[in-house]
């Protein structure tokens, strides 16, 4: 079997079969087939799709170029979640400690950003001293220790996977459903979990960008791991605006902690809403509750009294990270200068494009735009005004913390394009649009 052939079958829109899948998978996963060549066929997918059954096929042999993790050791139903992307979603960061404060065993493997959207992995980075790199051994024994452990691919999970995320996030082959889908669910079902929540993103900063298509992925995801034997439910979120009010690694950090303080501010009303949900979802998948209703007044307990938060401080000095700069916000990275985007009239905020957002954060260099990017942890947008909010000439809409003086002049024109504002009121936009289970 040669590769060209594969390719061939694909530029042409001809169905792949287990056996051609499984080849290329196995070969790229060893180095026997460069990247590109990859990139090329990345591409052919992404313009001419997968039917379902290469779909399971592809994910199949991605889930299968590492080990599967086998948590039997670990009391209860170990229960995750997984959001598509999006900008300024830290959820992840806030929903695993509540979660394993509940009893949830969370054994969470991230990803790090893709284009504009941020990665767990980033923003769990710019806590000093965090080890996102563990072995399994050690991923294994803090699951069952803490209930919880926050990770990224190691050689041994989904190694294909890992080779072709990076790939795909510089060669603009990243918003196909089949490649999102055999992306998430390979690394998820590696992990070891018996159950599955999705965060499904639609919107402007989302890689599905209609609620049809967003429904669509939620469905494919729904039965590729029912295939593989799992509970899955998934919800259909908005990614027209940035979720909360805090974009960019280090600061997303500082608005999870504050959440799970218990301290969030009106304009992170969407952030607290969704966490809530997802974590509540977790809690019923796992066991814990019943319904949704109890499962909520349970996560709400946590974050009142303070075990969420500790939890989080006990993961990340577990990890290697220092819990007194959850506490000590000074110890985290921090952008040495301030811009301040001002409303230029009266009026109401009716659009505040997550996407635009995104891709200034990105300039700033909160994100990559080549493969071996550097990332600034303590760079970022902070977000003062929602869609929806009445805002007067001169109120504070925005402020930009950068470090380098050309990547404000790049970023800026992206600001200003995100915001719109309009001369009669407008009303927020609606978080959660669906939910499949």
């Amino acid at each position: 079997m040669h590769f060209q052939e594969i390719l061939f079958k694909k530029r042409d829109r001809q169905e792949l079969t287990s056996e051609e899948i499984r080849f290329f998978v196995d070969q790229y996963t060893k180095g026997d087939i460069p990247d590109y060549q990859v990139s090329a066929l990345l591409m052919a997918i992404y313009l001419n799709g997968l039917t379902i059954d290469e779909t399971v096929r592809l994910t199949d042999a991605m889930l299968h170029s590492g080990i599967v993790v086998d948590l039997a050791n670990v009391e209860g139903i170990k229960v995750d979640k997984h959001s598509t992307g999006g900008v300024g979603d830290k959820t992840s960061l806030i929903i695993a400690p509540i979660c394993a404060a509940l009893g949830v065993p969370v054994p969470m493997i991230s990803g790090r950003g893709l284009g504009h959207t941020g990665g767990t992995l980033d923003k769990l980075e710019s806590i000093p001293g965090f080890n996102v790199k563990l072995s399994l051994e050690r991923y294994r024994q803090q699951v069952k220790e803490l209930n919880c452990c926050l990770i990224g691919q190691t050689k041994e999970i989904a190694p294909a996977d890992k080779k072709m995320y990076a790939l795909r996030d510089v060669t603009c082959t990243v918003e196909n459903k089949s490649l999102i889908s055999a992306s998430i669910m390979s690394k998820k079902l590696a992990e070891g979990i018996d159950a599955l929540v999705l965060d499904v993103k639609t919107g402007s900063g989302a890689f599905m960008k209609s609620q049809q298509q967003a429904e669509e992925l939620a469905r494919l995801m729904i039965s590729i791991g029912r295939k593989m034997g799992k509970e899955v439910t998934a919800l259909i979120t908005d990614m027209n605006q940035p979720l909360g009010s805090y974009v960019g690694n280090s600061l997303e950090v500082i608005e999870s902690v504050n959440l799970l303080k218990g301290s969030s501010l009106p304009e992170q009303y969407d952030l607290l809403e969704l966490s809530v949900l997802l974590a509540s979802h977790m809690v019923v998948l796992g066991g814990k509750s019943e319904d949704l209703e109890s499962a909520g007044q349970q996560v709400q307990k946590v974050i009142d009294d303070g075990s969420a938060f500790e939890k989080l401080k006990k993961i990340v000095e577990k990890q290697g990270g220092d819990p007194s700069s959850l506490d000590d916000y000074s110890k985290l990275p921090t952008a040495t200068e301030k811009y301040q985007v001002k409303a230029a009239r009266k009026g109401f905020v009716a659009k505040l494009d997550a996407l635009l957002v995104g891709k200034s954060a990105v300039f700033l260099g909160a994100g990559r735009l080549v493969l071996d990017s550097k990332l600034d942890p303590g760079v970022g947008i902070v977000i003062r005004k929602k869609v929806g909010d009445e805002v007067n000439r001169g109120d504070l809409m925005m402020e930009v913390y950068y470090n380098k003086q050309d990547q404000l002049k790049k970023a800026l024109p992206y600001l200003n394009e995100a915001l719109v504002l309009s001369e009669n009121p407008v009303s927020p936009l609606t978080l959660v649009k669906n939910t499949f289970d």
